[in-house]
C-alpha cells in the first residue's frame, strides 16, 4: 500500500511540475514553487492548489449577456460620454480596452472619511427605496451597526421593494444565522465563491472585496468602508480612518453592472431589466469612470490603471493604502515615477491590523525610498483608505489596496473621477492626515534592529496570501 501511495504521490508531483513549467509565469515564480514541492511535496501540492495555481479565466458573463448589458447602458447614458484631458487620455482608453465603463459626466459626488457619516446617507437613501436595493460588501457584519442596516433591508422587502444581498463567503464564514434570518426575511441573499469545507477549490483564494450600493439604479456608493460597528468605533488601539463616496447620476449604471455581473456568476440570475438602467439624469459636473477589476479576466485593471498614471503624471501622485505590498511591477512604477521628478507620496498606517501585513508592508520601505518615494506611516489609528489624487485634477476613491492580493486576486472596484473640485478634496484629507504621520527617513528607518528586518522579511515570503 505504501509503494502505491508513493508512486501515485511521485506522479502527482511530475505531473504539477510539468504544469508549473509549462505555464510560462515568471522565472523566479517558477523556481520557488518547483523548489518548495521538491523539498516539501505535501505541504507543497496542498499551497500550490489553494494560492499558487491559477485557473484558466473564466466568463462572469456569457459574451451575449455582456452585450446585452453594455446596450442597456449604452442606451441610457451615451449622451453623457465624457472626454478626458489629453494627460489622462491614455488611462481612460487603458480602462475602454481592458473592457470598463467610459467616463460619464453629469454626476454628484460625496466623499467621506467618517464612517457614521456615510452610513447616515446610506440609510437615508435605501429609506427612499422605492424599486430595488443591490448591496454587496466584502464583509456584512452581525454586530449593533450590521444589525441596524439588515433590520431596515427586511423592512424595505416588506414595502415591496426587491433586495439583493452578496457578500464574500469566506470573510463572513461564521455568520450563517445572520444571513439566514436576511433570506428568511424575503431578502435574496447569496454568497460570494462559496467555501464548503473540506472541498476547497483553487478558486477559495479569489474574494470578492468590492463594496457596492445600488439603490434604484440612481444613487450608488463604493469605497473603502464594510459593514461592521469598528468602522465607526475604532480598535482597541485607535480610530479607524476610512474613505467612502457616494454617487448620483449616469456613471451609477456602471456600478450597477458590477453588481449585476457578480449577481450573476454566484446566482445563475441576469438582471437585464431595464428598470435596472433608468434613464440618467445628470445632476452634477463630476466625470466619473468606474474600474471593476477581476481575477476572471486576463488583465488587472486596477494595477495596471495605476501603473499608467505613474507614467503620465506631471507633478504629484499621493496614494493611501492600509497595506504597501506592491507587485514588483508596481514597485517599478512608483521607483520610475519619483526617479522622473514625480512627487510620489505613499501613506499606511504604523501599526496594522493584522502583524503579517504591518510587517510585510515595512520590508518594501529601503527600496520605495532609495529611489526618492516619500513613505508616511500614519500614527493616528488604522489608515482602511484606498486613495488616489494627483496633479490637482484626478482621484480615486475604492476598494482596492496597494497589494499584490489585490491587483492579482481580490474582485476590487474603484471610481476615477476627472475633477478638480473631488481632488481638491481628497488632497486636503490626504494632507489632514500627514499632520498625523511620521516621515520615514533612510536614516531612521536604517537604524532599526536586525531583528525587527529579518521580521519583515519572513513576513515578505507570505505577500500572496495577505
Amino acid at each position: 500500500m505504501s509503494l502505491l501511495l508513493s508512486i501515485l504521490l511521485g506522479l502527482a508531483l511530475a505531473g504539477v511540475l510539468i504544469y508549473i513549467i509549462a505555464e510560462n509565469q515568471h522565472p523566479t515564480q517558477t523556481l520557488a514553487w518547483v523548489v518548495v514541492i521538491i523539498f516539501l511535496p505535501v505541504v507543497g501540492l496542498i499551497l500550490y492548489f489553494l494560492v499558487g495555481h491559477r485557473p484558466v479565466q473564466k466568463q462572469q458573463l456569457p459574451p451575449e449577456e455582456k452585450h446585452l448589458l453594455q446596450q442597456n447602458v449604452s442606451g441610457t447614458q451615451s449622451s453623457y460620454h465624457f472626454k478626458t484631458s489629453e494627460l489622462y487620455q491614455k488611462v481612460d482608453t487603458l480602462q475602454q480596452h481592458l473592457e470598463q465603463g467610459v467616463p460619464l459626466a453629469g454626476n454628484a459626488n460625496r466623499i467621506y472619511n467618517r464612517f457614521y457619516a456615510m452610513l447616515a446617507d446610506l440609510m437615508t437613501d435605501m429609506e427612499q427605496a422605492r424599486d430595488h436595493i443591490h448591496f454587496e460588501f466584502f464583509k456584512f457584519e452581525d454586530d449593533a451597526v450590521g444589525r441596524q442596516v439588515a433590520e431596515l433591508l427586511k423592512r424595505k422587502v416588506r414595502e415591496g421593494v426587491e433586495v439583493r444581498v452578496q457578500y464574500d463567503d469566506l470573510a463572513n464564514l461564521f455568520r450563517k444565522k445572520f444571513f439566514r434570518e436576511l433570506k428568511e426575511a424575503g431578502v435574496r441573499v447569496k454568497p460570494f465563491l462559496a467555501v464548503n469545507f473540506p472541498f476547497i477549490s483553487p478558486d477559495s483564494n479569489f474574494r470578492n472585496h468590492r463594496k457596492i450600493v445600488v439603490i434604484d439604479g440612481r444613487v450608488g456608493y463604493l469605497g473603502g468602508m464594510n459593514i461592521a460597528e469598528r468602522y465607526g468605533e475604532g480598535l482597541d488601539w485607535g480610530p479607524w480612518r476610512d474613505t467612502h463616496m457616494r454617487i448620483e447620476g449616469p456613471a451609477v449604471s456602471q456600478l450597477q453592472v458590477a453588481f449585476v455581473s457578480d449577481w450573476r456568476f454566484s446566482s445563475h440570475e441576469l438582471l437585464s431589466d431595464l428598470r435596472y438602467f433608468p434613464a440618467a439624469e445628470a445632476v452634477g459636473e463630476t466625470p466619473v469612470q468606474v474600474v471593476a477589476s477581476s481575477p476572471m479576466s486576463p488583465w488587472h485593471a486596477a494595477m495596471q490603471g495605476l501603473i499608467q498614471l505613474l507614467g503620465d503624471v506631471n507633478d504629484y501622485i499621493y496614494l493611501q493604502t492600509p497595506y504597501f505590498i506592491p507587485t514588483s511591477t508596481m514597485m517599478l512604477a512608483l521607483k520610475n515615477a519619483a526617479l522622473a521628478g514625480v512627487d510620489v507620496r505613499v501613506m499606511f498606517p504604523e501599526r496594522s491590523d493584522g502583524l503579517l501585513t504591518g510587517l510585510a508592508s515595512k520590508s518594501y520601505v529601503k527600496e520605495a525610498l532609495s529611489a526618492g518615494v516619500r513613505i508616511f506611516l500614519y500614527q493616528g489609528g488604522f489608515l482602511h483608505a484606498k486613495t488616489i489624487v494627483c496633479d490637482d485634477d484626478f482621484a480615486s476613491v475604492g476598494s482596492t489596496n496597494l497589494d499584490v492580493r489585490s491587483f492579482t486576486l481580490d474582485f476590487e472596484i474603484d471610481a476615477y473621477c476627472y475633477d478638480p473640485a473631488v481632488a481638491s478634496q481628497q488632497k486636503a484629507f490626504f494632507l489632514e492626515d500627514m499632520e498625523k504621520c511620521i516621515e520615514v527617513t533612510n536614516e531612521f528607518w536604517a537604524s532599526r534592529s536586525r531583528w525587527e528586518k529579518f521580521k519583515e522579511s519572513l513576513a515578505r515570503l507570505f505577500s500572496p496570501l495577505l
